[in-house]
């Protein structure tokens, strides 16, 4: 069962890489629907592996000099950390309050639908025009918040919502989407599992594919960011596409499963 989860994780982060998107938004609805975790352990696990994912693509990409705005990324990365907080505190908060985790499950699943079918519009649009000329500070800081709380409520790192953010708000193309989407994803998911770590603690969940999760984060880490920068940024824009479309169709049989119990 472990080579499964490795294999999930290689794959949805893989793509994650290439295209910005994580990988959470594939190893959550995945791992809902083989239904061997509760809530709460497939955020860690999700988390834990985009983390992963999100520090080796970093660290490969910036020795490639890719295109970013660093001062722009930097405040959307501090908005992210507070919103990953925001975003843990409301997860936990829910789960209080909610007894039933299918209830949770609906929840998070049904805003990812909403949310994916938006990103899709949004990265299909004709109009290349950037939304936000402003360069106030305090707009990226609050883009940065959304996102954070986004990411970490939903347990997936958020990356298909950054991508459409700065490719609507921002008017980046598909490849400073995917390394800025990245960096975003690395703020708040580091700003969740530290609520985690002082919080509960990681004692409480079951981890023990944590190990083979990570590794196969790093290796898609490194194979995604290799296949991003050989790839045109028409195909990365083909790959998200299809990739999304895929993701959706996951979350709503998820509900359907769900809900047929």
């Amino acid at each position: 069962m472990n080579t499964i989860y490795f294999l999930i994780a290689l794959f949805a982060t893989t793509i994650g890489a290439l295209t910005g998107i994580g990988g959470g938004v594939i190893i959550k609805p995945v791992l809902d629907l083989l239904g061997n975790f509760d809530v709460s352990t497939i955020s860690v696990l999700s988390s834990f592996t985009v983390f992963s994912m999100a520090i080796v693509s970093i660290i490969k990409q910036s020795k490639e000099n890719v295109k970013m705005d660093k001062r722009k990324t930097i405040i959307i990365g501090i908005g992210s950390v507070f919103g990953g907080f925001i975003g843990q505190y409301l997860l936990d908060l829910a789960i209080k309050l909610l007894i039933n985790p299918s209830i949770i499950k609906i929840i998070q699943n049904t805003i990812m639908i909403v949310l994916l079918v938006f990103v899709y519009i949004c990265t299909k649009r004709k109009n290349k025009e950037p939304l936000v000329r402003s360069d106030n500070r305090a707009i990226y800081l609050l883009i940065g918040v959304i996102l954070g709380i986004l990411a970490s409520f939903l347990g997936v790192g958020g990356g298909p919502i950054n991508v459409a953010i700065f490719a609507l708000v921002f008017s980046m193309d598909a490849k400073e989407s995917a390394i800025n989407s990245i960096i975003t994803i690395f703020f708040s998911q580091a700003a969740k599992l530290v609520t985690v770590a002082v919080s509960t603690g990681f004692a409480i969940y079951d981890l023990k594919t944590l190990p083979f999760m990570v590794l196969g984060g790093i290796l898609g880490g490194i194979l995604g960011s290799s296949l991003n920068k050989k790839f045109q940024n028409k195909t990365v824009e083909k790959c998200f596409s299809i990739v999304m479309l895929m993701i959706m169709s996951l979350n709503i049989y998820n509900i359907v499963e769900i809900l047929s119990y």
